[in-house]
């Protein structure tokens, strides 16, 4: 019979000393991810657009990597950067790479905007994925936090693209998992409304572009919006041993909204 696994308790997230990347670690929800690795004196590294880093720069205690995520010899130059100076391995990364285009119905779609979409959110990740995994690997106990929205689960007019990608992008998680267990486990963290991302007006939430959601406090069983700051503990939770028995799931984090 094998050993029984010893957890630490106190310790939500990575250990102490822990390498983590942290891919779109510049956004909103990125820099406060950032903050609680800085915080729990985790060694983090940030990949972004290098437009992204100069509009808000991150700390000068991370290693900042500058990387257009959906192009893949952008992506493999970035990696081998971060692999260099971790001697090859990994703890984590949690992915929030991801955008949207403008509102629109999938009949009224452009091509283009279909095929930006799912670039930016579903071919970002799997290039991610799959060039960072063999160092996840090396390190005996990898995680990957994947970053999906819960739109992928309830009908939103004009965000199909959007919603269709988040999606994929929780499926392919899923299969990842499945793929590299048990050295990597990969989950997913789903947020509804970020307070960074969303405007309220007259209590509703506004997403990009002006889109008219109609989702509204009184909508949302906890009876309000989340901050950056709420989506911190889940991502350091999956990136962590203390998620050591969970792979290929999804945490809601939209305050009771999305129950799928």
């Amino acid at each position: 019979m094998c050993a029984a696994r010893t957890y630490d308790y106190a310790r939500l997230g990575p250990p102490e000393g822990a390498k983590v990347v942290v891919a779109g670690g510049c956004g909103g929800i990125g820099s406060a991810i950032v903050a609680g690795c800085i915080a729990t004196n985790v060694e983090t590294f940030v990949l972004d657009m290098q437009a992204t880093y100069d509009a808000n720069p991150c700390p000068d205690n991370v290693t900042f990597v500058p990387i257009d995520a959906h192009e893949e010899d952008s992506v493999k130059d970035a990696i081998a950067k971060i692999a260099a100076k971790t001697g090859g391995t990994l703890d984590a990364m949690i992915n929030l790479v991801g955008a949207g285009n403008g509102p629109a119905p999938l009949t009224e779609l452009e091509a283009w905007s279909w095929d930006e979409v799912i670039s930016r959110n579903l071919r970002s990740a799997f290039l991610l994925c799959k060039h960072i995994m063999p160092l996840l690997h090396a390190s005996g106990d990898g995680a990957i936090v994947n970053t999906a929205s819960g739109v992928a689960y309830r009908g939103v007019k004009g965000v199909g693209s959007y919603a269709a990608a988040k999606g994929g992008l929780i499926s392919m998680t899923k299969t990842l998992a499945v793929e590299n267990a048990p050295t990597v486990r990969c989950n997913v963290i789903s947020p509804g409304g970020v307070t960074n991302k969303v405007k309220i007006i007259d209590g509703e939430v506004i997403g990009p572009h002006g889109l008219r959601t109609g989702v509204t406090t009184a909508t949302i069983p906890l009876g309000r919006f989340a901050d950056p700051e709420d989506i911190v503990p889940a991502a350091l939770f999956l990136a962590g041993p203390a998620s050591a028995y969970m792979t290929a799931q999804v945490l809601q984090l939209s305050g009771g909204l999305v129950q799928p």
